[in-house]
């Protein structure tokens, strides 16, 4: 996301620029107020916001205990009611996959009767997005309840459990590895590509692998693991 953030503002450069000038204040809640916005945001793109260049905005990223995981802003160390949300929120997704698991029902339907049931069941969508505060506001809340969309509950400062974060975008960076892109319509044109060429059980492992990490947070009682 941060490259094509950048390719859409023609900026090709995968460097950082530090900015000339002599430096502005800023006040910490600013910059706290935009990464509950989007976490996801450089030290290019905050620093740009802030009027700031990238070395004030990591110096005090630092002073406010965060660190970059799966390229979001999270806390070095996660408050207590963070941790319980974590855990709790799993807990929670580990009882539903439980009860209903996830995509496609693990045998085919064998005749006409099963096929409508399956269809019946399965005709819905899941709906799995972080907590930015674009994503929760009320509009789009009221929006999703029209859709009558099944959304998944998701913990704050938890982009080890988002398949967009720990699989997708990770994935897609392998392939961008040492290439320059010189408009942003050649960039366009080269995600369109490498989404097109991945295959249904590509992304479909990047959902599946959800119970597993899920797990792997509530064995550490809502901390991050390794």
């Amino acid at each position: 996301r941060d490259w094509f953030r950048r390719f859409k503002s023609n900026d090709f450069e995968l460097e950082d620029k530090e900015r000339s000038g002599a430096p502005k204040k800023f006040q910490d809640k600013e910059l706290e107020q935009l990464l509950d916005e989007d976490p996801s945001q450089t030290l290019s793109e905050l620093g740009k916001i802030l009027q700031v260049d990238e070395s004030t905005v990591s110096k005090r990223l630092k002073g406010l205990g965060m660190i970059q995981k799966q390229e979001h802003w999270v806390p070095y160390e996660l408050k207590p009611r963070d941790v319980e949300r974590r855990f709790g929120t799993c807990e929670l997704l580990l009882q539903r996959q439980k009860r209903k698991g996830f995509l496609m029902h693990p045998h085919r339907p064998q005749n006409q009767i099963s096929m409508l049931l399956y269809a019946q069941r399965h005709d819905k969508v899941i709906l799995l997005h972080d907590n930015a505060r674009p994503h929760v506001a009320k509009p789009v809340k009221t929006y999703l309840e029209t859709l009558k969309w099944e959304v998944l509950p998701h913990p704050l400062y938890s982009p080890d459990i988002a398949p967009s974060d720990f699989y997708l975008f990770r994935s897609m960076a392998h392939g961008l590895a040492d290439r320059r892109f010189h408009s942003y319509e050649e960039a366009q044109k080269w995600i369109d590509s490498w989404i097109a060429s991945k295959d249904m059980s590509f992304f479909r492992r990047g959902i599946h692998v959800l119970p597993e990490r899920w797990s792997k947070v509530v064995e550490s009682d809502g901390k991050y693991f390794h």
